[in-house]
């Protein structure tokens, strides 16, 4: 193998795609040092800021998505995957890379197919438990490709189908004796039961909606509440909410996510795959309340994967304002049902995906 390879990872557009692909980064490094990594996000989107703070070199490409439901905001999408796929392939041209890897998000498509074009050697890594589109396609070109479900068969050739899991920030799942210090930075009582509620970064409508409207049901309960609302969503709770009550911390984001997860009883959260994978391995019971807003509902695919092995609780988006904070309160009363569900949640959890899957791409530089 060459002792200098050359791999671009592209993809981005979410931190639930952003992360692995990191991850990714890190794992290849640790294995082949002098290992030159170059990132391809999408102009204007979350990777350009977190891949730079991670340490790696990123370049952009002038791609979106579809824009469900509006026939406008499309009509120039064709032209941008054109001009992003000649793009892709002066990049390909100038780094003369040994490997590429797709994470998802816009600009895995074009420079997976521009890898395709120039003969370069692709895997994709797919997170989710139903394919998207851009996958689909790009599948049967590719040299590997890496899954974190079972059934993936229906989208990829299976003799290119390797389940590893999805990578994680490994601190963050590094919860082992964490509950005591988790409790003392939320300012929160240890020997209290905790309901960690997380909509991720940006925040989750559906979710902030439920908890605000049975607070005081919570409170009643003498049950705490750690209630991060992403930042979409901070300053109108916190200007109608305040900033104090009793048990309950409100927070735009949780920097240290380890203790967050350690401190809590119970976690309330949508279901992207990053974050299913994270809660596969801290093995706590888990809600989960899938977002609608994405392609091909594959939040709920996600979710219905761990119901299906007694896992997790789904609770559907539209039902949850009325229900959620309810199953939560009797799901916190019944000991056996959260042991039932944390033992069968760490059975699902994969160790180490990032090294795996770092190892596959080593696989293809020649």
């Amino acid at each position: 193998m060459n002792n200098f390879p050359k791999i671009i990872i592209s993809g981005g557009g979410t931190g639930g795609h952003i992360f692995p692909a990191v991850a990714i980064a890190n794992a290849l490094k640790s294995i082949s040092p002098n290992c030159e990594i170059l990132f391809v996000g999408a102009v204007g989107r979350m990777e350009m800021e977190k891949v730079p703070a991670a340490g790696y070199k990123i370049v952009g490409l002038n791609i979106s998505g579809i824009q469900r439901g509006s026939i406008l905001k499309n009509l120039g999408l064709p032209f941008k995957v054109i001009s992003s796929v000649h793009k892709a392939m002066k990049l390909i041209s100038d780094f003369k890379p040994d490997a590429v890897v797709g994470v998802g998000g816009f600009a895995s498509g074009p420079l997976l197919y521009a890898a395709s074009l120039k003969k370069i050697p692709y895997l994709i890594q797919e997170q989710n438990s139903y394919a998207g589109i851009t996958n689909k396609l790009l599948g049967r070109g590719a040299a590997r490709v890496c899954v974190a479900f079972d059934g993936m068969e229906q989208f990829f050739p299976a003799d290119k189908i390797l389940k590893t899991g999805n990578p994680v920030r490994t601190n963050i799942v590094d919860i082992k004796d964490k509950h005591f210090a988790g409790a003392e930075l939320l300012k929160l009582d240890p020997l209290k039961k905790i309901i960690l509620v997380t909509g991720g970064s940006l925040g989750a409508r559906t979710l902030n909606k439920s908890i605000e409207k049975h607070l005081a049901e919570i409170i009643a309960q003498d049950v705490q509440v750690v209630w991060q609302t992403g930042k979409f969503y901070y300053n109108e709770i916190i200007e109608r909410l305040g900033t104090y009550h009793p048990n309950v911390v409100i927070l735009e984001f949780l920097n240290k996510m380890d203790l967050a997860y350690a401190a809590a009883d119970i976690i309330i959260s949508r279901a992207g795959a990053g974050t299913i994978a994270e809660l596969c391995l801290i093995r706590k019971p888990v809600i989960l309340v899938p977002s609608p807003n994405v392609a091909e509902d594959h939040q709920t695919k996600n979710a219905v994967a761990l119901v299906k092995n007694d896992a997790a609780i789904l609770i559907n988006d539209r039902s949850a304002e009325d229900t959620l904070v309810f199953e939560a309160l009797k799901l916190l009363q019944d000991k056996e049902r959260c042991k039932t569900l944390s033992e069968n949640i760490g059975k699902m959890a994969l160790q180490d995906a990032d090294i795996v899957i770092a190892k596959e791409v080593l696989k293809l530089v020649k």
